[in-house]
């Protein structure tokens, strides 16, 4: 008897496209002896394990497993442990995330709602019976204690288990239900990328405390009509130009002593940003609600009055960058900036580097350098498409440390540096343990391999040189015209045209299945400059008109079919999806929108107001960039062409409203459609089944509107 071979969307639906068994989530310890991290035991098992890496004789342990600590039970998560990791896109089990004290002696995690540590050195875990569920916890800087958040309250714990208190929690009678405290807002974990609401001090005697009010924010209703049994889900969703949670930031001491910090929150309504360290009093970064202002602010916690260091300004809007702003060891303040038409890297006052750099992301502040993540400038030798790489920042000038083209990133403590690695010809990603520059040990991978290999050519496409990733099938002889399958992002922050090799597994699939497939990342997309980016300010449908010039430009040097152009994407790339079929017919035949934003009244306030502004102020800005108004379709053109429409029903980021008002005016209008409604389904679509068959629905959708059978 003989086993069926799993198809490639089965196998990449199982394995969440060949990342389960990979490690991630890295922390070296100060003295370089150890480094921390996550990884699941195989490539198709959920639950992570805690893992350390003894550094001097490569040795890796698990310090701790959530099958044990469980006692074989399943997990249970909270409806705010799970709202927490779909703004995160957790699709991972067990531990998924884990902080650690300063020496990394001691870490904490929360496993179905309940708190455990782990003593690392050790290499053993046990629970602290706290009440829950517990969320986030955070041991103190010294160890001593773990601060968590449980239904809405901080509350702090000794490590040992013992005196477990809330610092922190909404008072019945004098503060209303939609008060919480120590966890981000909807807004600030879905588009700030500040997932944690509470900071401890650096002599662990005290916590910077988001307050959180939500009451201002308007409430919606997620239902799932396959479970008519079931109640609605109420969501507070706060869509462009409707109200925020008010955010307010307390100091509060370990007895409880709270202390306000001050700044003026009507004109800089969001904590954009928190950092406090040994070098200098808390810093914060606080933004206008339209992204055009923003100040770094120095806290004094005894008073909580605040001083301003640094303050920006843009025309278009202000970008949020990881691991900054932060002070360095000699107390200068780190940040990523866009000056003279580049983004570089100020330290205090001096710019560090130029246009020959695009600074992406600071990594690690030491007293001698600064680690950077960057990709090539508008005056760099070569544009290096798709390329990430690791550089070392000081006065001396700039160092990479990454060589081999790919996408590289690090975590750093010391003289150790964990570098990882993805390159285009390996699949997943590889990861080494380097002191002092050399090579000390590697950490292994359990991922599976994916059994297909990415044919893709990196290059630019059209007149503005867009970069492009082409796919061409496995066994293409490179005679007759193929047809086109566009398969973009192409919006902020989600870069497609990356050189590494599982990057293009899903886009080499569906080149196997007989299609040329691009993708190309047009202005808008990251990691160019800072012009390119903020192109779309007020428009995003300058989107589409670089994937038909990358179209063009590429059919004009290998053996694409005009005739029988097709596009799908999904979240901004499905929006981009049914503006192509919608707006050019004349270019693009069929398109499968998959979780479109089709009215960008309905999306949330940071992330749409920053690109289009004020609707009320900007109404021909939202009119132009949405697929439907309240006339019905937006400046739709003939011909009809054939446009499927994905959405999951649990959607909570980007709601069915959208794709259910789009079938509406599709119907009025009198064209026909597919929709494919995913019960239960969110904005992530984890589920094994629901994944695979997804991709086999697209391929038939596709074939058949492109008359390839």
């Amino acid at each position: 008897m003989t086993t069926e071979p799993l198809s490639f969307p089965r196998r990449y639906a199982r394995t969440q496209r060949f990342t389960l068994g990979a490690p991630r989530a890295f922390t070296v310890s100060p003295d370089g002896s150890r480094v921390v991290f996550l990884r699941s035991p195989s490539g198709t098992d959920r639950a992570n394990r805690l893992w350390v890496l003894d550094v001097a004789d490569g040795r890796e342990r698990v310090a701790a497993d959530p099958a044990a600590l469980l006692g074989g039970a399943g997990e249970h998560l909270s409806a705010a442990e799970r709202a927490r990791r779909e703004r995160s896109r957790e699709g991972g089990a067990g531990v998924v995330g884990y902080a650690t004290d300063d020496a990394v002696e001691l870490a904490s995690f929360a496993l179905s709602g309940r708190l455990f540590t782990a003593e690392l050195r050790a290499g053993t875990a046990r629970e602290l019976r706290v009440p829950g569920p517990v969320i986030d916890p955070r041991p103190s800087p010294d160890g001593r204690l773990v601060a968590y958040v449980s239904q809405g309250a901080l509350r702090v714990v000794d490590a040992e288990g013992g005196d477990d208190r809330a610092l922190a929690r909404r008072e019945p009678g004098s503060e209303p239900e939609s008060v919480s405290y120590g966890l981000a807002e909807f807004i600030a974990a879905e588009e700030m990328d500040r997932s944690r609401g509470f900071w401890w001090s650096p002599e662990s005697d005290r916590l910077l405390v988001a307050r959180v009010d939500d009451a201002p924010v308007r409430r919606w209703w997620i239902s799932d009509p396959a479970q008519p049994e079931q109640a609605p889900q109420q969501v507070a969703y706060p869509s462009a130009g409707t109200d925020n949670a008010d955010v307010r930031l307390f100091v509060i001491a370990l007895d409880g002593t709270r202390t306000e910090v001050s700044w003026n929150r009507a004109q800089y309504p969001y904590l954009a940003h928190v950092h406090w360290s040994a070098a200098g009093a808390p810093l914060i970064l606080v933004q206008a609600r339209d992204q055009r202002s923003q100040l770094f602010l120095a806290v004094d916690p005894d008073t909580g009055k605040t001083r301003m260091v640094h303050a920006d300004e843009d025309r278009q809007w202000l970008d949020l960058f990881h691991g900054v702003p932060c002070w360095s060891p000699g107390g200068q303040l780190v940040r990523i900036a866009d000056e003279g038409g580049a983004r570089v890297l100020a330290f205090g006052e001096r710019l560090l580097t130029g246009p020959q750099l695009h600074v992406r992301a600071v990594l690690d502040v030491s007293d001698d350098d600064v680690l950077v993540t960057a990709s090539a400038g508008e005056a760099a030798a070569s544009p290096e498409t798709g390329e990430v790489h690791v550089y070392r920042v000081n006065e001396l000038g700039v160092e990479r440390l990454s060589q081999e083209p790919g996408v590289h990133s690090a975590v750093r403590s010391g003289r150790v540096t964990v570098l990882v690695s993805a390159v285009p010809g390996e699949p997943g990603a590889q990861v080494q343990v380097l002191r002092e520059g050399k090579r000390a040990a590697t950490v292994a991978s359990y991922a599976e391999h994916p059994g297909l290999s990415p044919r893709v050519t990196l290059t630019e496409g059209g007149a503005r040189k867009i970069p492009c990733a082409l796919l061409m099938p496995t066994d293409y002889d490179g005679d007759a015209p193929l047809p086109v399958l566009m398969d973009p992002y192409g919006g902020p922050h989600g870069p497609r045209v990356l050189a590494a090799h599982n990057a293009h597994l899903t886009s080499q699939w569906f080149a196997d299945q007989g299609f040329a497939v691009i993708v190309a990342d047009g202005r808008g997309t990251p990691g160019r400059s800072p012009a390119w980016e903020k192109a779309v300010r007020d428009d995003f449908t300058l989107t589409l008109d670089d994937q038909i010039d990358a179209l063009h430009g590429l059919a004009e040097r290998y053996p694409l079919d005009l005739s029988r152009v097709a596009i799908r994407g999904w979240s901004f790339g499905g929006w981009l999806a049914g503006l192509a079929v919608l707006r050019r017919p004349d270019v693009f035949h069929a398109g499968i929108a998959g979780a479109p934003v089709t009215d960008w009244h309905l999306y949330d306030t940071h992330y749409t107001e920053r690109y289009l502004g004020d609707p009320a102020t900007a109404a021909p800005a939202y009119a132009r960039s949405s697929l439907i108004t309240e006339g019905g379709l937006s400046a739709p053109a003939e011909p009809h062409r054939p446009l499927m429409i994905v959405h999951g029903l649990a959607d909570d980021n980007v709601v069915v409203a959208h794709a259910l008002r789009l079938s509406s005016a599709l119907l009025a209008a009198g064209r026909p459609h597919e929709v494919l409604p995913l019960s239960g389904v969110t904005h992530m679509t984890p589920q094994e089944q629901v994944a695979e068959n997804l991709l086999l629905l697209q391929v038939d959708f596709l074939k058949r509107s492109l008359g390839m059978r």
